[in-house]
């Protein structure tokens, strides 16, 4: 778990295909100076991966296949910056949101307006996703956790503050950018909840058979 508060910037050393996986090596200098310990989670650009050794200057993750296919991580050239989090340690405050580290899906920004120093952005919504994002709702786009400003069926946008801009790697991004796209967890159940609720309803109504017709 972690609250999409980012700790450090990192950068990709190399990503080497091992099988149908690949090997990710980061290069990282953590602000208290504890790196993670081979077992401990770490969110890189919000997808939580596994510390399976550690390097010289920072440390390696294994990808799965089921991680490649469902983020960008297998697009990874050296030298890219990798916004990083470590896992959420018990009655550590949580500034941000919970953040379980699951990518639900990509999303693309579509404009980016500045502010004065701030910006916002407009994103585009997944329509399998579109439930769980809510007017006021939190998100983690690359990991970062950010307040949803406004949301419409196909899109959603999202304030930024000078601070966030400055710690992260989404300053440099740009229009047609692709970012991983995390919703609320609570939003994940309560969407599992109406689904469920609509479902027995229409059981009630057509019969089950007819119901999942």
């Amino acid at each position: 778990m972690f609250t999409g508060l980012i700790e450090a910037i990192g950068q990709v050393g190399r990503v080497r295909r091992i099988g149908a996986g690949a090997r990710l090596e980061v290069g990282v200098r953590w602000p208290d100076g504890d790196p993670p310990r081979i077992g401990d989670s770490v969110a890189v650009d919000g997808a939580c991966l596994t510390a399976v050794e550690p390097t010289a200057g920072g440390f390696a993750a294994e990808l799965s296949p089921e991680t490649l296919r469902r983020t960008l991580l297998g697009e990874l050239r050296g030298g890219e910056e990798l916004n990083l989090e470590r896992a959420l340690r018990l009655g550590d405050r949580v500034g941000g949101h919970l953040v379980q580290g699951h990518v639900d899906g990509l999303t693309r920004i579509v404009s980016i307006h500045d502010e004065g120093g701030f910006s916002r952005w407009r994103l585009t919504l997944p329509a399998e996703l579109s439930r769980e994002v809510a007017s006021k709702g939190s998100v983690a786009v690359h990991g970062v956790s950010l307040t949803v400003a406004a949301v419409s069926e196909d899109w959603f946008e999202v304030a930024l503050i000078p601070a966030t801009l400055q710690a992260t790697t989404l300053r440099r991004l740009r229009i047609g950018a692709r970012l991983h796209l995390e919703t609320d967890v609570l939003a994940k159940y309560v969407a599992r909840r109406l689904a469920g609720e609509q479902r027995s309803a229409l059981e009630e109504m057509f019969g089950a058979g007819d119901a999942h017709a």
